[in-house]
Order: C-alpha cells, then structure tokens, then sequence
C-alpha cells in the first residue's frame, strides 16, 4: 500500500506565525474508551468555558464509573498526578511520534502504574502528588488499559476527558484525527448576535452602544431582518454552539468566516490551544459568551486572518448597504449561515431612541461614556484633566440623556461637570499593557508584573471596612480581566484587633468568600489574586469537622469539611507510619487507600488543617 494513502495530513508546528501541516499516520491513536464502538461526548475542544477554552474532548461513560481506558498509542507515562481538584487524577503519555495524550478525571490506574505511584507517594508522604517518571520507569502499548474512568477532579459528572497535544504542548483537536466512534452531521445554532463600536465616532443605530440584535431563522440561515444603520467601524459577536449526533448537550465549534458582499475578508480558526495564552479568551469573547468576530489591540492569539488592527470590521459608506454573512462551521465540516445588512449614516447629535443603559459613568474599552439628564442647559460638559479644563460637545442626545464620550488614551479626568451635576470617575492611573508597573496612593500599593495584564488597564481602588476591619474594592463590576497574579498590599495601620487567624478573602456579590491568605508585615498585609474585586480581612478560628463514615480494620472513611477558609491539607497515621489517603472534594469524602490485604492495626489518627491555619484530630484504637 502507498504511504500517501496512510497518511491523513493534521495541523500544527507553528514557524514565522505560519501553520505547517504534520503528518500523522492514519489510525496511529486508538479511541481510549470503547474502541471500534459509537461513543458521544459532553464537551468538544474549543468549547468556550469560564476563563479558557475548553482545551479536549469529554467522552461521556454511560453515566458510570469504572470503564477501561486504553492507551491511545504506544509511548510512556511522562508525567501522572493525583489531586482531588483540576483533572484528578490524570495521566499524561508521551509517544514516540513526539506528541502527548492526556487522561483526566480518572477513578483509579492500573495496578502496575497505581503500585508505582503508591511508592512515590508514600516516599514523599503526599496525598496529592504530581511526578515526572523518567521514559523507562513506566512504558505502556497501544491497546493496553492504562486506567479506570472516574469523577475525580473539578469534574460534574463520570466521564473522561482526552487530549492530544503536540511537541510544544499545545493541546489539538482530537477529532481531527479521524476517530470514527464519534458521529456528526448537525449544524452550528446561533444563539445570539450583537454589534459593537469600534471607534471614537462608531455609532450603531446612532448610539455609541453594543446592540444586541432580534435573530430569525429562515430558509436554512440565520437572519438579521432590516438593515442595522451603523457609522464608522463596527465589530459583529455571535453566540452560538454546536450539538453532535445523539447528544443533546450544547458544545463548541472552531471556524468562523466574515463574507462581504460574496468576498472573504475575515477568518478566526480556533485549531490549537497554547496554555500559556489561555486567559485572552477573556479579550476574544465579550463575557465568556460571545465569540468577537474581529481583532483587538493586545490579543495574542494567532487564529485571526488577517490579524492586523481591526481586522474583521464592518464599514459602510454613507447612504450605502452591504449585505454579510457569516459562516460558523464545526470540526466535522458542517457549516450554517448568518446574514445581516448593514446601512452606512452619517453622524448625528439627535437620537430618536432611548439609551439601553442607565449608568451615568460607563467604562468600554479605553473610552469613558458620561450620561448626564438632558437639561436646558449648554451641551457642553468641562472635563478637568491634570489640572486643565477641556470643553467637550456631546456625542448625541436621547429623549432621556446627552451622552458624552471621553478617549482615555488622551488622559484620567478627575471630574467632569454635565451643567446638572458635577461626576467624579474616580480613576487613579492608566497600567500599561505588557510591562511592569507600580502602584501606591499611600493605602493600597499593587505590583503588575510584565504579564499581568490582557489589556491596557484603568485603575480603581476604593477603600473601605468590613465588619470593622479595613478592606478594598479594585476595579469590581467595570468588566476588566487579569491573565496572570498581581500583588496587592493593603494598608492595615490602623487595625488593631488580632491578627491570628485573620486573611484576606475576595467577597462575592452573593456574601461568597473565597480564601486568598497574606502576610502581615510592617502595618500592611500582602496578597496576590487573579481577579479583581472586593477584598476583605475575615477570621476563621474554627477547625475541620471530621465526621466518621466507617472505622474498622478493613476501612476507614470519613467526611470532612471546613466553614470558611478551605481545607489545606489532611494526613493519617497507625503508629506513627504514613498511610495513603484519597479525597473527593465535591461530597468531602476522605477514605484510606489500602496497598495489601493486611488489616489496619493500631492507634490511628487522622488530621485535616484548613487554610487558616486551624486543625482537627480523630483518633481510635483499631
């Protein structure tokens, strides 16, 4: 047989910002549950989840635990981990073609690779463990049963989660590789479709506002009906999402087209993940919801065609109608169609309509919209920037309010007077995009290292108490995002009460606290975070309950669980010897891993340490 017919030609290997196609020999990975049989999944990569795409495929298990998984290749295993949180327990393999697979959420692996483990944790006298074995320590074949499916991990049900990463660790699309158990022959459904500006003097219906549009579905297609009168550069988002054959959960798709008048002018191809780009899919939709179907300043991703300043805008001319289309195709070729007209207009300072939003101070980008009710007064508005006075014309004006818009890029004003009020935006500093930056008004001192941000960012802070302890509010509800850790030091001085116990949370809306720790140290206390927020000083002196499920010398299982900071760690010892324990977070079950038949025998005891520091003990003669 000719090698060209065993060849299916895939993606990968990024040079020069160019995609080269590797070769990868056909059915070189078997299916790693039920092989040679039909099997469905529950998500698909390139499913957009919160703060990342979803990064491989979720195949679904019958709704139980305990299926074989098959090693998809020959190759070693070049890493393994065992957690309660994030894939759970996981297996990576390495094959010699020099790609990986991945293997999440498993409920146990198989003997010889469990014993391994076992060993290595009990050496290091860990619960949760991730190890490196070198490439002969743990060979595996093709066919083999590596492993059992499970629920471990952050996952909400019994299935497995498989990957297929590449040389540099990007993950690619396992259904590329034409895996013949998953079936598909349903079209993309468009959900929602909304239009945004662009620029200064973009206008959508002679508002400097995103639109969420009215969606129609006829004659197979999507539709928009009437024209959408816009001026200057708009930028169109969908939401949408994709369903395989006999499955009903909605999944993801990769590839969308922008046609203008029947000519291709725009491309987004979602056809690998980088890990370390992951959190710019905080700038690639708006909310985790709506795919923007055009570039953005800071973006990294490299799916754009072309990826140049706003690359995937429409304009019109005014007077003039351009028809578009979208295409939305899925990984299996099936494509479906939205069509939208959009009517170029000249601007205008009158507006029929009412303004959706109410906020009298709004933040888009790096524009800032002031809505002032509409008065006999002059429709001009004094911004005080740096200590200079600008007079600025208002944008338009609505039945309601007379909006003006303000270009931060041109600097932070410290009020704006609209005639009817005097407006405080209340904005400290403007950090750069990708380079290190410090800052400290005397209560609040935040370090953003050189990757911090996605975006450029306009800082907020707003200091305040929380039951009688000093706490800080950064930026909460404007919509900005952090790709990586800052560093936050919060004035405490004038906190006098105990310090033992008492960390820094990040308070949710809804009263959640999330656990976030800190150092004290000189009147200040130190925290990093990933997100901004309120952030607030709690304390938590109360230990771990451990309740007992089963106490014997054949198993001993319990429920642990904790009121406030989270459990830290946990451990358990029969006269003093280290014992294996596993955790399922979700229903807090902690129960002992036995390596032998031998019955536990002697004084055992269990400790769980939260967070905050507290601790809890149980103890029994077995």
């Amino acid at each position: 047989m000719r090698l060209s017919s065993l060849l299916l030609l895939l993606f990968f290997c990024t040079s020069a910002g160019n995609t080269v196609f590797a070769q990868v020999e056909k059915g070189y990975y078997q299916f790693p549950i039920k092989p040679g049989e039909r099997n469905y999944l529950s998500g698909n990569m390139s499913e957009i989840r919160p703060n990342h795409f979803h990064s491989g495929i979720d195949i679904k298990t019958d709704g139980r635990q305990g299926l074989p998984v098959y090693a998809a290749a020959d190759g070693y295993v070049y890493r393994m981990k065992v957690s309660s949180y994030g894939y759970g327990n996981v297996l990576y393999l390495k094959h010699p073609n020099g790609q990986y697979t991945l293997y999440g959420h498993l409920k146990d692996f198989n003997s010889r690779i469990a014993k391994y483990m076992w060993q290595e944790m009990a050496e290091a006298e860990e619960n949760d463990l991730q190890i490196y074995p070198d490439s002969m320590a743990v060979p595996v074949k093709k066919g083999e049963i590596i492993a059992y499916s499970g629920n471990t991990g952050s996952s909400g049900g019994p299935h497995l989660h498989f990957e297929i990463r590449d040389s540099l660790d990007r993950a690619l699309d396992p259904l590329k590789f034409d895996f013949s158990e998953v079936k598909d022959s349903t079209s993309p459904t468009v959900r929602a479709v909304a239009i945004t500006p662009l620029t200064l003097e973009s206008r959508i219906n002679g508002k400097f506002e995103r639109t969420v549009l009215k969606l129609n579905y006829r004659d197979h297609k999507f539709v928009v009906d009437g024209n959408i009168s816009i001026t200057g550069k708009v930028g169109i988002e969908v939401s949408g999402y994709d369903k395989l054959d006999g499955a009903y959960n909605p999944n993801g798709f990769p590839h969308f087209e922008i046609y203008e008048e029947g000519q291709k002018t725009f491309d987004i191809n979602v056809d690998k993940i980088d890990f370390n780009l992951g959190r710019f899919l905080l700038s690639h939709t708006h909310e985790n919801r709506y795919t923007k179907l055009y570039t953005t300043p800071y973006n990294q991703f490299d799916y754009y065609s072309p990826d140049s300043l706003f690359s995937g805008a429409i304009e019109v001319a005014a007077d003039s109608v351009k028809d578009v289309t979208v295409r939305l195709e899925d990984v299996f070729g099936n494509e479906s169609l939205l069509q939208l007209s959009f009517k170029g207009e000249k601007e205008t300072h009158d507006v029929s309509s009412y303004s959706a939003s109410r906020k009298k101070v709004e933040f888009i980008r790096n524009w800032m919209i002031i809505r002032a009710d509409k008065t006999d007064g002059h429709k001009l508005a004094k911004f005080y920037v740096n200590g200079m006075m600008m007079d600025v014309m208002m944008a338009y004006e609505d039945p309601r309010f007379r909006t003006y818009i303000w270009d931060l890029d041109f600097g932070l004003p410290d009020s704006v007077d609209v005639c009817s009020e005097m407006i405080k935006p209340e904005l400290q500093a403007k950090i750069p995009f990708d380079k290190e930056y410090y800052f400290n008004d005397g209560h609040t001192a935040i370090h953003f290292p050189k990757d911090a941000l996605l975006e450029t960012l306009f800082l907020h802070t707003e200091r305040s108490t929380y039951y009688n302890r000093p706490s800080v509010k950064i930026n909460d509800d404007r919509g900005d995002y952090l790709r990586n850790e800052i560093e936050v030091s919060m004035d405490v001085s004038e906190y006098d009460g105990a310090k033992d116990h008492v960390d820094v949370y990040q308070l949710y809306n809804n009263g959640y606290k999330r656990f976030l720790g800190g150092q004290w140290n000189d009147g200040q206390i130190t925290f990093k975070t990933k997100y901004f927020g309120t952030f607030v000083l709690v304390k938590d002196d109360t230990p771990p309950s451990i309740r007992p499920i089963r106490v014997n010398s054949s198993q001993l299982r319990f429920t642990i669980r904790d009121n406030l900071s989270g459990i830290k760690r946990f451990e358990a010892r029969i006269d003093g010897k280290w014992v294996i324990l596993r955790f399922e977070h979700k229903n807090g079950v902690i129960w002992t891993q036995k390596q032998d038949n031998a019955p536990f025998k002697g004084q055992f005891e269990l400790k769980v340490i939260d967070n905050a520091g507290n601790t809890a003990v149980f103890s029994r003669k077995l």
